[in-house]
Parts: structure tokens; sequence; C-alpha cells
């Protein structure tokens, strides 16, 4: 290890590089116990492999360091800008903290916890789970991101040895869509990540549904990432559904937890008096739970040597909430912590929150597929549709209807028949063509309220109906000082449930696709669900499931069911708008998207759609 200018951190440095028998060099500093002096970085030798640089300005030394080839450098502190930091022959963790250097116990047993957080601050907590047994098997500080970043040591965690589980403090996301990549990684070498993630509010949600998508496990809080990183990295993943409260005292706790539990979706049984050997030999029973509500020596001494000792018997969670205030007693400090099989919680809140998040995380590991193989990249060359669409787009200007649903057409959306016309004798020609009964609307990219404006007309049946009404659209547009592009006449579509597929651009995730109750059932019922492209079909179909309205698609009160598949079909082919044109919209959306009888399809009844300015702002 190289160490380049001085100051704070530089004596933890050399500590940690000593305490693992690598050799130090100080450049151009003095040579001391351990660390050799050399003038230069050009007098270090080849094998230097780490470098740490310390001062108000490490600019010149990374490029130094980058000119000889050598791997990695870690800046602790400085003030150049951190973008100027990248992008050479040598790899740049920082600006961070001398945190990182902080030792690791090695004389922990089990599959250990490796933490990633942007400040030794931010991940104390985390670093203190070896204070109660638990081995912390790699602690990255990633300070401003300068060049690697939380993606690039999620993704290192994941294919180390003996990691059970990555513990992540994303504050803030540097690059939304690496960390996905690093996730996706994660989740297909079956590592867990759990994440605690700080996004703008409107940001946020959306997060919250991407890592889920790609494998992470979000949680809301700091003691929750913390109990909940413990359990996914000690268990293994269930073998049953079934949790048993097991309960040997007079306290009557494991009913409550039981309950609480229930609550929470949980297949959840208070087992009182049953015995540990019965309860975990029961191939119903994926989960042993044990509350504890207060040290009660020399029972709870006991029963603390009998969940440790039945934990070494057996690959299902055993699990403690151990109510003590205190947290000082033998039973809770040696026995239960020094056991790496047993997870110990100190609030039954957290124990349900971590075994939600550990039911969950396996359910959809199980199912797991890459959302980015068949993805298509940049590298690609236009697709068909990409083709078709690109002529429609404006750049920096809202598209008509008629050119937002040729765009949806473009890419296999089904949308009405319909003509653009300009006269009354041509409306009347478009309706015999499209076919009766027929729908008017005024046409303009900058209408968005035609109903309201009384430009809308539906359910005309004649000739005579479609000439009076063209002239009264463009008699109310003319009166309202509105520039039409024509009158639309579309072939009416009925029965069935409105629903919306939208495409949006998130300052911070980039190009989302949004599903839900769309027209006028979304006035009543705000109801959607979001995905992050690249997703498959699974993915689409999950959306759609936990949506509030989904049981109004499967038909209620003998009504039949709708076209479920055509309504993820259409998500799939929004998607892939979004990967591939996603940089060139703002928005874009079938609304509303009816939903017929299975069979029948869905059909975009309205669409909008507006282009990002050439300059992508």
């Amino acid at each position: 290890m190289a160490l380049l200018g001085a100051g704070g951190g530089r004596d933890a440095a050399v500590r940690w590089a000593l305490g693992r028998g690598a050799r130090v060099y100080a450049v151009r500093g003095a040579a001391e116990a351990g660390v050799r002096s050399v003038p230069s970085v050009s007098g270090l030798p080849d094998d230097v492999d780490l470098a740490v640089v310390l001062g108000d300005d490490p600019l010149p030394d990374v490029r130094q360091l980058a000119a000889r080839e050598i791997p990695l450098a870690v800046v602790l502190g400085g003030s150049s800008s951190a973008d100027r930091l990248r992008g050479g022959a040598t790899r740049v963790l920082g600006p961070t903290d001398a945190d990182l250097f902080a030792p690791l116990r090695d004389d922990l047993p089990g599959p250990g916890v490796a933490v990633v957080t942007p400040t030794g601050a931010r991940g104390r907590h985390l670093y203190a789970l070896q204070d109660v047994g638990v081995r912390v098997s790699y602690w990255a500080v990633t300070g401003a991101g300068a060049d690697l970043t939380a993606a690039d040591l999620l993704a290192y965690c994941a294919e180390q040895p003996g990691v059970g589980a990555v513990a992540c403090h994303l504050d803030p996301v540097h690059d939304a869509p690496a960390l996905f990549r690093a996730a996706d990684h994660a989740a297909r070498r079956g590592v867990p990540v759990v994440a605690l993630a700080t996004a703008a509010p409107a940001t946020a949600p959306v997060l919250d549904a991407a890592l889920r998508q790609y494998g992470v496990v979000p949680v809301g809080s700091p003691d929750q990432l913390q109990d909940t990183a413990v359990l996914l990295a000690r268990a293994r993943p269930p073998r049953a559904d079934g949790i048993a409260v097991y309960d040997d005292g007079p306290d009557g706790a494991a009913a409550h937890v039981a309950a609480l539990a229930s609550a929470a979706g949980l297949p959840a049984a208070a087992r009182p008096g049953a015995g540990l050997d019965a309860l975990l030999a029961d191939p119903a029973v994926g989960v042993v739970v044990c509350p504890v509500p207060a040290p009660r020596p020399p029972h709870t001494d006991r029963l603390a040597r009998a969940l440790a000792d039945a934990a070494e018997t057996t690959d299902k969670p055993v699990c403690v909430i151990w109510g003590s205030p205190a947290g000082t007693e033998a039973a809770y400090r040696e026995t239960l912590l020094g056991s790496p099989r047993v997870v110990t919680f100190r609030t039954t809140g957290n124990c349900v929150a971590a075994l939600a998040a550990y039911a969950g995380h396996h359910r959809r590991a199980a199912a797991y597929r890459s959302p980015f193989e068949g993805a298509p990249s940049p590298a690609d060359p236009p697709s068909p549709a990409a083709r078709r669409a690109r002529p429609l787009l404006r750049p920096g200007r809202r598209l008509s209807e008629h050119a937002a649903k040729q765009l949806l057409r473009a890419y296999g959306v089904r949308v009405p028949r319909e003509q653009l016309v300009t006269s009354a004798a041509a409306a009347v020609r478009a309706a015999a063509q499209v076919g009766y009964p027929v729908v008017l609307k005024a046409s303009a990219p900058h209408l968005e309220y035609r109903a309201e404006l009384g430009l809308v007309r539906v359910g005309l049946t004649s000739a005579s109906q479609v000439r009076d009404t063209y002239r009264d659209l463009t008699e109310i547009a003319r009166c309202d000082r509105l520039d039409l592009e024509g009158v639309l006449v579309c072939q009416m579509v009925e029965r069935g449930v409105e629903m919306a597929v939208r495409l949006a651009h998130d300052p911070l995730l980039g190009p989302t696709v949004t599903v839900g109750a769309g027209g006028a059932l979304a006035e009543v019922e705000a109801d959607t669900a979001v995905r992050v492209p690249p997703f498959g079909e699974r993915e689409a179909r999950a959306a759609l499931d936990g949506l509030r309205v989904r049981r109004l698609l499967d038909g209620v009160r003998g009504g039949a069911p709708l076209d479920v598949d055509a309504l993820a079909e259409t998500v799939l082919r929004v998607q892939r708008v979004a990967l591939e044109l996603g940089g060139e919209l703002v928005e874009l959306a079938a609304d509303p998207l009816l939903v017929r009888e299975r069979g029948q399809g869905a059909v975009a009844l309205g669409a909008r759609a507006v282009c990002r300015p050439d300059d992508g702002g």
C-alpha cells in the first residue's frame, strides 16, 4: 500500500494495512516502524495495488497513480471536485472518511453481513453488529462516490465468499441503472440485499418498487436494516411457510406475537407448551419464534440454552425476541448472542417486519429471472417499431391524440379504427369506413380537456349526425379561438374496464412504466403500480396483481372475466417504447385503455404523448 500526503486517517490506514501483512510505502514522507519511504510515485514498486491519498488536493496524486496504472486509490478528505477524480486507469474510492479502515473482527462464526454506506457515521450501527456476535464481512464507505459507487461495491460484496447478505444505506442514489444492475447481479448469485434508500418524496415509492423488482429488500429505518440483514444472512430459505410461536411460560406472549404476525400476512400460530424438538420436526413449520418478555432466572437461562442447542440441530431459523430493556443478562449476552444460529431481536415489531421480508424475499427469489436478459441495448440497431415511431416525434412538443395513437400502434398497442378529417364531407365518408356508431373528437396537440369544452361527441349513428356534429365542433373551436388540426372520426368501442398504462420520465430513475385505473375510474380510485424497465412478463403480471382494481378484471357479480393477458401485453409493449424511445419522451399514455372480455383484447381509446427537447432538458 502507498501513502501519499498527510492528514486525518493516515494512522488508521497504516494500522489496517500492517494488520493484513501488507508492505507500506510513504511517498514524500518519512520512514517509520513498518513504513518505507520513497521520494515519488515513480519510485513505488510495480506490485503496489492500493494507494491512500490524503491532503486538500488529491487530483495531481491520482493522475500520477493512474500513469503508473495502480489499480485503486482511496481518497481521504480533499477538496477537488469529485467528478474530476474519475475516468483514469486508477479506480477511485471516495473522497471518503477514515472509518473505512476500522478493524473488523475475524473471530465470529457464521455467514457475515457486508456493509455499504455513504459515511462511517451512517453505518456505525451496522459496524456495531460485531458487538452482538454478528460477523461483518466487509465494511465499505463510499463517500462522495467520485468513481466507485455503492453499485460497484454491492456487486463486489455479492461475489465474496462468506457474505450471507449485503446491507446498504443508499443516500443518495448516484446512478440508478448501475444500482439495478448490481442488485440483479446479487439476485442471480442468490445473495440477499437489504437497503435503506433516501429519495425525494415523489420518487421514493417508485424507487422502493424498483428495488423490489430487482430482488432488493427495502426497509424503512436503520434498526430494520440491521435486523432484516442479520436474519437473511443467517437463515436459509424456508422449507415450509408456517411460523410457530413457541412459549413455555405463563406470559401468554405467543398469542400476541402470532396475532401481530398474522396481521402482517404471515401464516403464524401460537404453539404454547409444544416441545421445541416437535416444532422443529413438524414439516409444516418453517420458522420457530420464541418471545421472552422479561428475564426470569433461572428459567430463562435454561430456555435460552435450549433454544441455542435446538438451533444447532436444524436448518430452520430459530428467532428469539428478548424483551428485557437492560439487555445485560447472561442468557442474552452470552448464550443467545453467542450462537451463530439463533437470530435475536429486541422488539416484536422488528421481528415481524424481518420475517415478512424474509418470506417475501425468498418467495420472489425462487422465481427471479434477470430482466436484462434479452432486453435491448443502445448498441442494438433500431427495431422496426422504433423506425416507424421515431418520425412521429416532435422534440419539445406535445403530440395530438392521433399522432400519439399512431406511436402506440407502431409498437403493437391496439387502438380504435379512426381517421383525421378536415371537412364535414370527409367526416361522413370516414364514418362509413370506420363503421357506425362513431365518436367525433376535435384534434390538436394543445387540447387536453376536450370533453369539458364540448369537443367530444359519442354514439353518432348516422351521416346527418356526423355532418352536424363536425360543424358544431369546428364552430366551438372557432369561437374559443382554438387552432385545430382536424376532427377525429373514431370507432366506438364499448363494454370493458377503463385502465391506463403510462410511460413517464423520473429524474432519478429514468423511464418508468405505470399501470392502474384509467379514465373516469381514476378519478375515484387512485390505484397504480409502477415498474422500471427492463422487466419481464412475470413483473408485469405482478404489477397487475397488486392493484386494488384487479378484482374488477376477474369479473364481478357474475360478469365475464376480462382480458388480463391483453392488459399485461400492453404493459410490456409500452415498456418496449420506454427502452427504445424513453430518452425522447417525457410522457406517453394509453388512457383510457379499455380492457374488454377475455379474448377481445385491450383498446387505447385515448392517448397522449409529450416529447423531450433536443437538448434533453
